[in-house]
């Protein structure tokens, strides 16, 4: 899945076969794919597809086709394309959902831009069910990387760009099974427990759009969720907040939400622009658009209406926008990415401290194998040791956008491309030892 578990961490696996000193010969495959991928790679080990075990990689196209490629040789053995592809393919509707394979490891759920979430067996792409998760697909958009925890799909809605109304950000916690919805929690009119006309709504947007979409918090299976620009009243609308919900998204638990949350909306400066980084000790950042991190602590969360209660704020490497989903490693080290910079901090003694930054670009860093894996999104895969910054390699990569690459068993899976560009083809890297 997307940032490697559910509480998207972005830290993978200890080993990966990858070192320091052999990061510099990996070699790139070019993939050519059916679209773009303007999300990130799931990669299953030792998997039965097509008769065989292999080891694939899962990707969805911004305009919903599923494909499982091998890891070994980059072929595609399958590709899943959702009836109505035609009447979106090429247009503004779109997903940026990264799909999440079920832990059965005989199933995977994909988004498409029709709104739905597809149950399809790993083995030929087959689909065994759809569920619609928006009753208007054509404003209420899947963004945030699909989740799967506690016997559940997790999945939010966010808009479109240009921001047009109506929609709401909401969650939506499926039955894998049969695909059944088993509660909805809305964003904006959160007292109506199910899938709304958005029109219905007297508010609309306060899209969820983070790249991690719905974060699990480890051990309480709660649900953390950031949105996006709206109006806040501490009641029924949550825009600019952070959202800790139960396992079953019933209700709001406690929320954090800026004192400046006026300022943001007014201003198009998202809270919600990335998804909360839990860190050990119920410590958690915050992001924005705004350029700042915010280290807050769930414990200290307010269940009623009330704004504030930051324990400090930093900027965000260069005081810029933060699209990106931040990377824990070891439970106290956050590496962030942004258009300025990459950095790292440490949380020590409830406070964060910067331990070293640079100016080169990333999207989502992920850690992996003991090494950093940023996406310079204008062109290049630069890996770092994570707790130096020191640079071990720069892999070729086009130009990309909110893509992050998944990294394990002495391979690099790394889309490239715009979702803006609209194109129906695009390119997968994957990176392999000689």
């Amino acid at each position: 899945m997307f940032g490697y578990v559910p509480a998207r961490t972005n830290d993978g696996p200890a080993s990966t076969g990858i070192t320091a000193a052999n990061a510099g010969r990996l070699r790139r495959q070019q993939v050519r794919l059916p679209g773009t991928v303007d999300s990130s790679p799931i990669y299953l080990h030792g998997v039965a597809v097509k008769g065989k075990r292999r080891d694939v990689f899962v990707v969805t196209t911004t305009y919903g086709k599923t494909l499982a490629i091998d890891a070994a040789s980059g072929k595609t053995l399958w590709t899943y394309t959702p009836p109505g592809y035609g009447s979106w393919a090429g247009s503004y509707r779109i997903t940026n959902a990264s799909p999440v394979a079920d832990p059965d490891r005989a199933h995977v759920y994909a988004a498409a831009p029709d709104g739905t979430i597809s149950k399809l067996a790993l083995a030929n792409g087959h689909r065994l069910w759809a569920s619609s998760i928006t009753k208007l697909p054509e404003r209420e958009k899947l963004t945030g990387s699909l989740n799967f925890d506690d016997g559940h799909v997790l999945a939010a809605t966010g808009g479109y760009i240009g921001d047009q109304p109506p929609y709401q950000g909401h969650v939506a916690v499926l039955d894998p099974a049969k695909g059944r919805i088993l509660s909805v929690w809305n964003s904006l009119c959160s007292d109506r427990h199910r899938l709304i006309a958005p029109a219905s709504c007297p508010a609309s947007d306060s899209a969820i759009w983070a790249r991690g979409g719905v974060v699990v918090e480890p051990g309480s299976h709660r649900l953390l969720v950031a949105t996006g620009n709206a109006t806040y009243d501490g009641r029924t609308n949550w825009g600019d907040s952070v959202i800790v919900l139960p396992p079953d998204a019933g209700k709001v638990l406690r929320h954090y939400t800026p004192s400046d949350h006026q300022q943001l909306n007014a201003a198009d400066i998202d809270l919600g622009s990335t998804a909360p980084a839990l860190l050990d000790g119920g410590y958690f950042v915050q992001g924005g658009k705004d350029g700042k991190l915010r280290l807050l602590r769930i414990a200290s969360l307010p269940a009623g209406p009330a704004t504030g209660h930051e324990l400090q704020t930093v900027p965000t490497p260069g005081g810029t926008l933060l699209f990106s989903a931040p990377a824990v490693w070891q439970g106290s080290w956050v590496f962030v990415a942004d258009d300025a910079g990459t950095e790292a901090w440490r949380l020590r003694g409830g406070r964060l401290h910067k331990v070293w930054g640079t100016g080169t670009a990333g999207t989502s860093p992920v850690v992996a194998g003991g090494l950093l894996y940023v996406y310079d999104q204008h062109g290049g895969l630069v890996v770092y040791t994570p707790a130096n910054g020191n640079k071990v390699a720069t892999l070729p990569a086009g130009s990309g956008h909110w893509q992050s690459p998944i990294v394990a068993d002495g391979r690099v899976a790394l889309p490239e491309g715009d979702a803006n560009d609209h194109a129906t083809s695009g390119i997968l890297n994957v990176y392999r030892l000689p």
